[in-house]
């Protein structure tokens, strides 16, 4: 007999929710030890009285992974087309937290943007910041959960789409979830005394947008740890480096230590940017052995 299928939509652990196809939410539990369902997998299941069990997973591609702590990964969501990474003049941004979001969203084959929330108490020059981040390539939009600048942009973009909020705890999510998403009302959180963020979200979660698209929200986090992988995978997620690394002399050109590297000559010349370079060397030497 062929099970159904449905979306997982929340992830508690142990325990998940799956949306049906007739859109019926229902707690399900995961049979099996070595089966670990995340939101945005495509599952089957089987009804047990008013729950169900998840029994496989049948979809599950563009996973943003990060380092499952026993020298492999595991996913934190799936079926995504964006990892939206947000930023705020508070907490002090962390650049090299954003540059692990943004090489795992490359490897995992997905879309990435920076999003920039709390402009309305954000000082002068904290655009610039970030500049580095669209010399690479990536978008970077502005807005504030507290005086709607931007939302109608951003709506815009993330129409049709399902992404995921990534960042610091603190970085206000949760505040931008409320103001995108009629009748929410998540609980935000505020800053302890050292500036930094406390975490109100406890369970990744998706959420619909009126209009169509998706948005899944994750728990902030103070770090954000990659695994183990081999240098030409670390490459291909500083996006800038793997481009000018097509110019190097040697194919297998780490841009460590090489001669004739085209990535350390654009560093050089400032089109790379020197900070983001040193980010994946010292990334290369923890995950790669390298370096």
């Amino acid at each position: 007999m062929e099970r159904p299928t449905g979306s997982v939509i929340v992830n508690y652990g142990t325990r998940v929710l799956v949306e049906t196809a007739t859109g019926e939410p229902v707690p399900c539990s995961i049979r099996g030890k070595r089966l670990r369902a995340v939101c945005g997998d495509v599952v089957e299941w089987e009804r047990i009285d008013a729950e169900g069990a998840i029994t496989r997973i049948v979809t599950r591609e563009r996973a943003l992974e990060r380092a499952d702590g026993r020298g492999g990964s595991e996913p934190v969501a799936s079926n995504l087309d964006r990892v939206l990474v947000v930023a705020a003049p508070e907490p002090d941004p962390d650049a090299v937290l954003i540059d692990r979001y943004l090489a795992m969203a490359e490897r995992g084959g997905i879309d990435a943007a920076l999003l920039l929330n709390k402009t309305d108490c954000a000082p002068d020059g904290f655009r610039a910041r970030f500049d580095e981040y669209a010399i690479a390539g990536y978008p970077v939009w502005m807005c504030s959960a507290v005086n709607r600048h931007g939302l109608d942009a951003l709506r815009t973009e993330l129409s049709g789409r399902t992404t995921l909020l990534v960042g610091q705890s603190g970085v206000g999510k949760s505040s931008l979830l409320n103001a995108l998403v009629p009748d929410l009302a998540l609980q935000t959180g505020v800053l302890d005394k050292a500036g930094e963020g406390r975490h109100t979200t406890t369970a990744t979660r998706r959420y619909l947008l009126p209009g169509g698209g998706a948005l899944v929200d994750s728990p902030g986090v103070r770090e954000f740890w990659l695994p183990a992988m081999p240098a030409t995978d670390l490459i291909g997620g500083f996006r800038e480096i793997a481009r000018a690394g097509d110019a190097c002399r040697f194919r297998n050109c780490t841009h460590a230590k090489e001669p004739d590297c085209a990535v350390q000559a654009a560093v050089a010349r400032g089109d790379i940017s020197e900070r983001r370079y040193k980010s994946y060397l010292q990334l290369l030497r923890t995950i790669s052995g390298k370096a």
